[in-house]
C-alpha cells in the first residue's frame, strides 16, 4: 500500500529514516527548513506492508511557478529513493512519472534509478566523507604533507576556532557567504532565513554547529556543520579571500573532525561538489577517506524545456549577472538571493 504524507510531522516518516540508513536530506528537520524557507510544500511517498511498518520511500518538492513544473528535492546535496530493489522503486515513482512532469533526482548510494531507462544523466558530481572513528594521532601521521602544513600555518598565523553563539555570528558567517557566491562564483547566496532555519532546527537543538575561524578577533571563515545518524555533515563554507593565506579553512576541518569524535560520531560528510570545481577537489581530497560519484537523473516526458522555461531561466541569468556585479553593494547582492533564491530550481 502507498501513503503520501507530510514528511515534517509524519510519524511514519520518521519511523522509515530512523530506521534504516538515511542522510541529512532525508530528516524531518531538514524538509522542515526547505519548507519554513521557501513554503513548499514537502511530500513523500512511503510504501508500508499489511502491518502498516514503512519498506521503502522517497521525499520530493512539486514547483509549479512560471517555468515548467518539476518535481525534486530542492537545494539539497543528493537524496537517493530509499528503496531495496526495482519492485518498491516502480511503486514509489510511477505515479510521479504519469504526472508528465520533469522530475530530477541526486543518488549517490543508491543503484536502482541509475538503471531505470526512463531517466537520464545529466550530470555528475563528487561526494566525499571523512572516516573520523580512528584516533587524532593516526589522523594527523596519515594526512598528507600538504594538510599537515597548512594546519601548522593556521596555527602560526594566530587562527583561531569558535563556535558561534548567536544570530550575530549567524549574519557575520551569511555575509561571508554572499561575498564568496558573488564574486569567486558570481552566483546569489541562499536567503538569510535559510541559514537561519538551519540554525533552529539543528544547531539550537544541540544537532549542529556553526564553527567560526577568527584572527585577532575578526570572522575570516566559518563552516556549518550538521549532525544526523551519526555522520557530521560539511554544509556550508565561506571565507574571506583576503586571509586564504592564513589556512583557516583547513583549520576549520581539522576542528570539526574532533568536534565529530568528540559527539562519538564515525564520519565527516562533504556533501557535493561540482566536477569543475578543481581547487576545491583538491582541498577535500586532501583529508577523504571515501570518494564517490553524485549521479544527477532527469525525466522530461517531452524530451526538452518549453519555450516559456528556457526565457524564464535566461532571464534569471541575466539578472543574476547584474546582481552579482562587482559594482553592487553586498548588501543588495543578499537582498536579491532573498527574493530569487527559490526559482533556482
Amino acid at each position: 500500500m502507498m501513503e503520501v504524507v507530510d514528511p515534517v510531522t509524519s510519524p511514519l516518516w520518521r519511523d522509515l529514516v530512523t530506521g534504516r540508513q538515511t542522510t541529512l536530506f532525508h530528516s524531518p528537520e531538514w524538509l522542515s527548513v526547505l519548507h519554513e524557507t521557501y513554503g513548499f510544500t514537502v511530500r513523500a511517498r512511503i510504501l508500508v506492508d499489511d502491518a502498516g511498518r514503512p519498506l521503502a520511500g522517497m521525499p520530493y518538492v512539486t514547483v509549479d511557478d512560471f517555468m515548467d513544473p518539476r518535481t525534486t528535492l530542492p537545494f539539497s546535496d543528493f537524496c537517493d529513493p530509499l528503496v531495496d530493489d526495482e519492485e518498491q522503486w516502480h511503486a514509489l515513482v510511477d505515479e510521479l512519472l504519469d504526472a508528465r512532469q520533469r522530475v530530477d533526482l541526486r543518488c549517490v548510494h543508491a543503484d536502482v534509478p541509475l538503471h531505470d531507462a526512463r531517466f537520464t544523466v545529466i550530470d555528475r558530481a563528487l561526494w566525499h566523507a571523512i572516516d573520523v572513528r580512528r584516533d587524532e594521532d593516526t589522523v594527523w601521521t596519515e594526512l598528507p604533507g600538504s594538510a599537515r602544513r597548512a594546519l601548522r600555518k593556521a596555527r602560526s598565523s594566530g587562527v583561531e576556532v569558535v563556535a558561534a553563539a548567536d544570530e550575530v555570528d549567524l549574519r557575520a558567517f551569511w555575509e561571508l557567504h554572499v561575498r564568496v557566491r558573488k564574486y569567486k562564483y558570481g552566483l546569489l547566496a541562499q536567503p538569510f532565513a535559510f541559514m537561519r532555519h538551519i540554525w533552529d532546527a539543528f544547531v539550537a537543538q544541540d544537532g549542529g554547529a556553526l564553527l567560526l575561524a577568527t584572527v585577532d578577533g575578526v570572522v575570516v571563515a566559518g563552516v556549518m556543520y550538521l549532525e544526523w545518524q551519526g555522520v557530521l555533515y560539511y554544509k556550508f563554507n565561506a571565507s574571506d579571500a583576503a586571509h586564504l593565506n592564513a589556512r583557516p579553512n583547513d583549520l576549520l576541518l581539522w576542528e570539526g573532525m574532533a568536534l565529530a569524535r568528540k559527539r562519538g560520531l564515525g564520519t565527516v560528510d562533504f556533501g557535493l561538489t561540482d566536477e569543475d570545481q578543481e581547487g576545491l577537489i583538491r582541498y577535500k581530497r586532501k583529508y577523504a577517506t571515501r570518494e564517490k560519484p553524485i549521479i544527477v537523473l532527469r525525466h522530461e516526458p517531452d524530451g526538452r524545456p518549453s519555450a516559456q522555461d528556457t526565457m524564464a531561466r535566461s532571464v534569471l541569468r541575466d539578472v543574476t549577472r547584474l546582481l552579482t556585479d562587482p559594482s553592487v553593494p553586498d548588501e543588495l547582492s543578499g537582498r536579491g538571493g532573498d527574493v530569487l533564491y527559490r526559482y533556482f530550481i
